[in-house]
């Protein structure tokens, strides 16, 4: 236990070693700050590396992650990274990004209990339910959960447009694109679900939200 725990410092090492040949001023330009294109939300699986995935190098992608990619209004962890991103770092792309054979999604297909992830299932159970008659109506099981890994995914890109965070930036103007993904672990392939907001309008008017300080109208 205690070797496999050392061997990531002399892991570090090496990678610290192998970058320093590549490029000498690779750390002391990372030390100077960081202004990344991408904020990624993702899952925590650890099959998902977001930037090995993509291709991105450090500070190149604002990264947050939790069980089944979610974006859940009440999480102040998740809300605090997006208003970072988008208000300090002027991200210009959104990208949420699930996964096939998501253990979270899953789970929340059925109905065992694990105990405090409950709770966080709860909200992708709310998901299924949205999407019900579709899911229901695929047979195949490996097939519904995979199509439910996608629904899941528009779903979250959408509750990233529901956010003042979000419909504050497109009132600025300022440029901000919502993406959803989907990561076959089984090829490494991202697919691009098509789903894209650019503006409030691509979201339901009931969603839409007015700014009481805003008095250009």
């Amino acid at each position: 236990m205690l070797k496999s725990y050392l061997k990531l410092l002399e892991n570090n090492k090496t990678w610290v070693a192998e970058q320093n040949s590549i490029d000498p001023d690779f750390f002391s330009d990372l030390a100077k700050g960081q202004s990344p294109e991408y904020l990624w939300i993702g899952c925590s699986d650890s099959r998902v590396p977001a930037n090995e995935i993509t291709g991105t190098k450090p500070g190149e992608m604002f990264v947050h992650r939790n069980i089944a990619n979610m974006v859940v209004h009440s999480d102040m962890n998740l809300l605090s990274v997006l208003s970072y991103a988008v208000e300090v770092l002027k991200v210009k792309h959104v990208i949420v990004c699930g996964h096939y054979g998501c253990g979270g999604v899953k789970a929340a297909m059925g109905n065992k209990q694990y105990g405090l992830i409950d709770n966080w299932l709860r909200h992708i159970k709310d998901v299924y339910r949205f999407h019900s008659k579709e899911l229901d109506a695929i047979v195949d099981m490996d097939a519904r959960e995979r199509r439910f890994v996608e629904v899941n995914v528009i779903e979250q890109v959408l509750d990233l447009g529901k956010t003042s965070i979000v419909q504050n930036a497109w009132k600025k103007e300022q440029p901000l694109h919502l993406h959803g993904w989907v990561y076959d672990i089984k090829d490494g392939i991202i697919d691009d679900l098509n789903v894209n907001l650019t503006c409030t309008k691509d979201l339901h008017s009931v969603y839409h939200l007015d700014n009481e300080n805003d008095h250009t109208k």
